[in-house]
């Protein structure tokens, strides 16, 4: 289970991370006088913040008791609670419908919504990961003689990615393309070995299959999932990615930037846990680098 956030807001806004979806959703099951006040902050969330509870009640035209109870629909303690969520929602809680591209939209109103949808979803990620799962992994990832990752499509470009960053791990790192490589770098791990599988679906056939090969040469495995998954259940230690994805044909891949974001968490936490002598290392190689890209004119 996720660690509990350290935030006061209500349980509902932790759990959905949008009150504002949270409200529309409910609303064409809410009385009347509830469904007046759920209008006002859908009209303008941003000034309902502000307000006391008194002012409230008088903009939707109904009484403070009807404000409390529709708080309480929506599993807030009270107004203040509402607010918290409101002015959080704000800052990262769009609602799908706002979110949503449409082929009027100009290329600059593409780009924002595109911005807006993975930000909000990435805070998302950022609030729901399990810290405990995560330092597990580096746990296993800082004692590893090798790293293999395994992964197709989207959770294959991450794969790659991870692979290059294999001088922060600290030791050999490898990803293999081709299914059959895959395999056989799975049956040729051993007990010192990690593998670490990625999956957005976690249920990709292929890379279950290598997770199984590898635990039974006794490699230890890491798997990162968007979320509870048949991948998660076969690994050693699970991480859950879980994005606000929508499948819409417009909408980018959110948990690909997601799991890359993971991946360098991952990665820097284990450099870390190398010492001095590590980050001298990686310092040294960052200057070479630097030369090699300098025109020398």
């Amino acid at each position: 289970m996720p660690p509990t956030p350290s935030t006061h807001l209500p349980m509902s806004a932790q759990i959905d991370g949008n009150i504002i979806e949270l409200i529309e959703s409910k609303l064409h099951s809410m009385q009347p006088s509830q469904r007046k006040v759920a209008q006002r902050i859908l009209e303008n969330r941003e000034s309902v913040v502000g307000v006391t509870l008194s002012e409230m009640a008088k903009s939707a035209a109904v009484s403070e008791p009807t404000v409390i109870r529709f708080c309480r629909e929506i599993g807030c303690s009270g107004f203040r609670e509402l607010k918290l969520s409101l002015a959080r929602s704000a800052a990262f809680g769009l609602s799908a419908t706002e979110l949503a591209i449409t082929d009027q939209d100009r290329p600059a109103e593409v780009g924002e919504k595109i911005f807006d949808a993975t930000l909000n979803s990435l805070d998302h990620c950022r609030r729901n990961l399990n810290w405990d799962d995560l330092e597990r992994a580096v746990d296993l990832l800082a004692g590893a003689r090798h790293i293999e990752f395994f992964g197709y499509g989207a959770s294959g470009i991450v794969a790659q990615d991870a692979q290059q960053k294999f001088a922060l791990f600290g030791c050999t790192c490898a990803y293999q393309i081709d299914a059959h490589q895959q395999y056989i770098a799975a049956s040729m791990l051993g007990a010192d070995d990690v593998a670490v599988a990625i999956s957005n679906t976690g249920t990709t056939r292929s890379v279950v299959e290598f997770v199984r090969t590898a635990r039974l040469n006794g490699a230890r495995v890491v798997a990162i999932s968007g979320v509870r998954s048949t991948l998660i259940e076969q690994s050693d230690v699970g991480i859950v990615v879980e994005t606000r994805e929508n499948t819409e044909l417009y909408t980018p891949t959110i948990s690909r930037l997601a799991a890359l974001i993971v991946i360098d968490i991952l990665s820097t936490n284990v450099a870390i846990r190398r010492g001095p002598a590590h980050a001298a290392k990686i310092q040294q190689m960052k200057k070479g680098l630097a030369e090699m890209r300098a025109l020398n004119l």
